[in-house]
């Protein structure tokens, strides 16, 4: 499915509750309807709110670098008992790089019946959302095309690949169902489903005494930017910990609020030109191609993006103008981790 969302979050503090052993992780594991029981009462209503707080990623290969991202708006979610699933209405917008066309802007919408499931092993529990039913969708609507000599196309060859393109890259996160891993360190998230011992692709190793909230690795082309987030700090004394690898251009990186960074987006996904956030960042620093990366940015309670910007228009880096921009020529690949943590700590 899409997103990072934690479904789980409320039984995996009642599983956590009870006892440990082998036998009753036996007997979990071997009943499906006891299984069902937990997921439905303590876990099916964070659905919503878990997903709401998050993006999802989109990649051609699974495993491949993030060329876009989906931010779930609106949703619903109904549990069927019968059936043993939870029906998840919902719709947002994204963008998505692509050759020639630049950044397009997008909206979709969809109602998937998923059938949740999850096992207990011994370092870890593992949550599955595996499609059963796509009840309506999805409904990709194409919102502005950067290149406005394809925008001018739109409804002819240029307008239907771009369209399908997109369309295929977010149809195939919701078809695929996702697996999440939670254990002491936090959640780690893949789209597809994994079994144990698997693990996700990830490309830092979590730190002691901190909660894992992103990993991945983006691919940012000239006069682009990225967002990744949203990133809740939750309490007072908080901060967060970030560790780059970039390879490629340097790159800028902002951290801004999430309510300028949702007004921000929701322009640029309307056709609005890269320009800078409309507040100034609450932090920006520069990160260097063939070397490791650390900050720590101590936070207020509240919502934050992470900025990776490849353009003139913002930061301290800029990037020469290449021809061969428009066909994703000089990207950065950036690869990233966000924990949380107490701001007296360190790396």
């Amino acid at each position: 499915m899409v997103g990072r969302f934690a479904p789980w979050c409320a039984f995996a503090l009642l599983l956590l509750c009870l006892p440990s052993c082998g036998l009753f992780r036996g007997s979990i594991n071997a009943s499906p309807q006891l299984r069902w029981f937990l997921f439905s009462n303590f876990g099916a209503q964070r659905v919503c709110p878990e997903m709401l707080k998050r993006n999802a990623a989109l990649k051609l290969p699974p495993n491949g670098n993030v060329i876009g991202r989906f931010f779930p708006e609106r949703c619903t979610s109904q549990v069927n008992d019968a059936a043993q699933t939870v029906t998840v209405a919902f719709e947002g917008t994204g963008f998505a790089w692509t050759p020639v066309a630049g950044r397009v802007g997008f909206a979709v919408s969809a109602t998937i019946d998923y059938r949740m499931d999850f096992f207990l092993a011994e370092d870890a529990m593992y949550v599955w959302a595996k499609p059963a039913r796509i009840a309506y969708g999805p409904d990709f609507r194409m919102g502005a095309i950067e290149n406005k000599v394809v925008d001018w196309a739109a409804q002819g060859p240029a307008g239907y690949m771009v369209t399908t393109f997109g369309s295929q890259i977010v149809q195939g996160q919701l078809s695929s169902g996702f697996t999440v891993v939670h254990t002491d360190a936090g959640d780690e998230f893949a789209i597809g489903l994994l079994s144990p011992p698997q693990r996700p692709h990830t490309y830092f190793a979590a730190g002691n005494d901190r909660t894992s909230l992103e990993r991945d690795s983006t691919e940012i082309r000239v006069d682009q930017m990225d967002l990744v987030g949203p990133l809740e700090v939750p309490s007072s004394g908080q901060a967060l910990y970030l560790r780059f690898q970039v390879t490629g251009p340097a790159v800028d990186a902002l951290i801004i609020r999430r309510g300028a960074g949702d007004l921000w987006r929701s322009g640029l996904q309307l056709g609005a030109p890269l320009a800078a956030p409309p507040e100034a960042p609450l932090s920006a620093f520069t990160l260097q191609p063939g070397q490791e990366a650390r900050q720590i940015v101590p936070l207020p309670p509240g919502q934050y993006y992470l900025v990776l910007d490849n353009s003139q228009r913002m930061g301290a880096v800029n990037p020469p103008w290449s021809p061969l921009g428009i066909v994703g020529g000089n990207a950065a690949v950036v690869a990233y981790s966000v924990e949380l943590g107490e701001a007296s700590s360190s790396f």
